[in-house]
């Protein structure tokens, strides 16, 4: 294939967004499954660290906040037996991590202060409600959930958020382009 057909087949998939768009929520919801098979035990936590937060925050922010949210759900219908364990909770708070965080970086012309803050904020709702799920279906008291369902993980998630920001930074304007986040 020359560069100039190539080019043609780039402007004619940027051009159909409905492709787009499911070629976008299709690639997250893989590869938030694939992140969930990256699985780190916590000694004295029944929450494994993974790196399906990684992708949930990044299919907010390259998405847009309807198809990061659609993405999200997708995921968690074909995770179905997760959505009754411990990481119940997590689930929830994907969906709407990825809601908040495209919502933050719908401006076209977002810094890098306010995709750190739309990174942070969307990964604290899922450990809001991560946490809030430990003490709903397991009684955990609030201390025992933060302490098992948030702070371990707290060091791997700034880490996380460092290299969402870098690869979102990246492709930001043209991931705009395509889905019209």
């Amino acid at each position: 294939m020359n560069k100039a057909h190539a080019l043609d087949l780039n402007k004619e998939l940027i051009n159909n967004r409905a492709a787009s768009s499911l070629i976008g929520v299709v690639f997250f919801v893989a590869a938030m499954a694939l992140g969930s098979y990256v699985r780190i035990p916590v000694p004295g936590s029944p929450i494994p660290i993974t790196l399906q937060t990684f992708f949930v925050l990044l299919a907010g922010a390259v998405l847009g906040k309807r198809l990061g949210l659609f993405a999200t759900v997708s995921y968690a219908v074909i995770s179905l037996p997760m959505l009754v364990g411990p990481t119940g909770g997590y689930f929830a708070g994907f969906a709407i991590a990825s809601f908040v965080t495209g919502a933050m970086l719908e401006k076209k012309d977002a810094g890098i202060g306010r995709m750190i803050a739309a990174f942070a904020i969307g990964n604290l709702a899922i450990y809001a409600l991560g946490a809030s799920w430990l003490v709903f279906a397991y009684k955990a008291s609030i201390v025992n959930a933060v302490s098992m369902g948030a702070l371990p993980f707290v060091t791997g998630d700034i880490l996380k958020i460092a290299l969402a920001v870098m690869i979102y930074k990246s492709i930001a304007s043209r991931s705009k382009d395509i889905f019209g986040a």
